[in-house]
């Protein structure tokens, strides 16, 4: 049976509009909606909980502040790697972003800031960390998680978007740090 509204263990599907001071950031439309878990923190914390107990059809519109959306700017979320120790096949420049691996295997994305023939300034904070972002948002469907989706904490239409974003085992920007 279908959901009624949103809950936790619920998947919904999201049409939006995400702007930034009047600027349109992102837009996700009814024909590819985005699927997130509720109750499992794939999306920012703010917009998760307008989403409680909406229903499908559910339009409405919501300002955040960073603090419920991507978090406060972080300046020791800045790092400077030395040059040899970022491997990587594309050419470097200022206001790329990189994706990096490190001993763990962990996986994270940084944003250029410097370059010199010593070191790479990498800038670890999320693009929209200290920016008050402003969702239009339209609930497409509802539907019950399954419980592979339970488990993993994201709906399978995401897990799969994940995998084809991350680069082949030999593309990896490796961080020997």
């Amino acid at each position: 049976m279908t959901p009624e509204k949103i809950e936790n263990g619920v998947v919904a599907a999201l049409a939006y509009t995400l702007t930034v001071d009047g600027e349109i950031i992102e837009e996700v439309t009814t024909d590819d909606p985005l699927e997130y878990l509720h109750g499992a923190e794939n999306i920012v914390p703010g917009l998760e909980q307008a989403l409680l107990g909406k229903r499908a059809g559910d339009k409405f519109s919501i300002t955040l502040q960073p603090e419920e959306a991507y978090g406060e700017y972080n300046e020791e979320l800045i790092d400077r790697v030395p040059l040899e120790d970022v491997e990587t096949e594309d050419e470097l420049e200022v206001g790329m972003i990189i994706g990096l691996e490190d001993e763990e295997g962990d996986y994270y994305e940084a944003l250029i800031r410097d370059i010199t023939p010593e070191y790479v300034e990498l800038d670890f904070n999320p693009t929209l960390a200290g920016k008050v972002i402003t969702y239009n948002v339209e609930v497409i469907a509802l539907r019950d998680a399954t419980q592979d989706e339970l488990q993993l904490g994201i709906p399978m239409s995401l897990f799969d978007m994940m995998l084809e974003e991350m680069p082949e085992e030999d593309e990896h920007n490796h961080l020997h740090h």
